[in-house]
């Protein structure tokens, strides 16, 4: 049996090289604050596959992804250990856009609080008078440059954002940028609209963008998971406060509270963690 290592470490997934496709596995890590935290959270991977799974499945008619299965027997032997399983995705080979595309549908985190100071996220100026979690008038799109492990990500305006793709491809910085706004908002508006009608919230959402060997601008890495996104109740939603969550906020908050935990973890918000990612799922997927 060949073995494989893997080509790449990021701070919660591993790819590696089978030849004409990639690997992806989603390990059980998880981060906050642009920390790798000391704990495992135990299932976590498993749910962002199957997770990315679904929604790249709702969404193929908006944008090609870079899915080909998530079944155990397409792969090599050696990823159908028990270490992969469930926890694996088989995709294209893509040649990554450097940008994370962030979608805004709700003013909170980090845009809350740079609108109290300036009455701008991310260089675009808002409406006056927003409450936190309001929703905005309409989504809107601020993307980011992408960092390396341990580094912070950069917010862009979009207008950098065509500069830092037409650095890396000349002569297509314009049309790339327009296409991943167009893009992000478009599965954003389905996918929002289709949580909201299951009763979840998505308040803003992250992708990334690659080239096939066509290139055609394709959906990669994951997709609409409660890593990646904000996913809040519907019941119980209330302007003018922060919002209970489906997603790692909860961990945030944790580690904002308790400032000396060198990022380690009790039990208990372990299991309150897997607890609310699990039921994030069942409430999309089931039924």
């Amino acid at each position: 049996m060949q073995e494989y290592a893997p080509v790449k470490s990021g701070k919660v997934r591993e790819i590696y090289d089978i030849g004409d496709s990639l690997i992806i596995k989603a390990t059980d890590r998880i981060s906050a604050f642009d920390h790798i935290l000391k704990n495992q959270i135990t299932g976590k991977g498993e749910i962002l596959t199957k997770m990315s799974a679904f929604w790249f499945q709702m969404t193929k008619e908006i944008i090609p992804n870079h899915m080909l299965s998530t079944d155990p027997a397409d792969m090599p032997e050696f990823f159908r250990a028990p270490g992969f399983a469930g926890n694996s995705m088989k995709v294209k080979k893509l040649t990554m856009l450097p940008l994370e595309c962030i979608v805004r549908g709700y003013i909170t985190g980090s845009g809350w609080a740079s609108y109290q100071k300036t009455g701008k996220v991310c260089g675009i100026t808002l409406e006056e008078g927003l409450k936190e979690s309001q929703k905005l008038a309409a989504p809107i799109y601020t993307p980011s440059t992408k960092a390396d492990l341990g580094d912070h990500d950069e917010n862009i305006s979009y207008e950098q954002s065509v500069d830092v793709l037409e650095k890396q491809f000349p002569g297509k910085g314009e049309e790339y940028a327009r296409v991943l706004k167009d893009k992000t908002l478009a599965l954003y508006e389905k996918c929002a609209g289709y949580a909201l009608s299951r009763g979840i919230i998505i308040a803003d959402t992250k992708f990334e963008f690659g080239l096939d060997e066509n290139g055609v601008i394709t959906i990669g890495d994951e997709m609409l998971t409660p890593d990646s996104s904000r996913f809040w109740p519907l019941e119980g939603y209330c302007v003018g406060a922060s919002q209970p969550s489906f997603d790692k906020q909860y961990v945030r908050d944790w580690l904002k509270a308790n400032p000396d935990s060198d990022y380690l973890l009790p039990e208990d918000v372990i299991e309150k963690t897997i607890l609310r990612y699990r039921e994030a799922y069942d409430i999309l997927t089931t039924g």
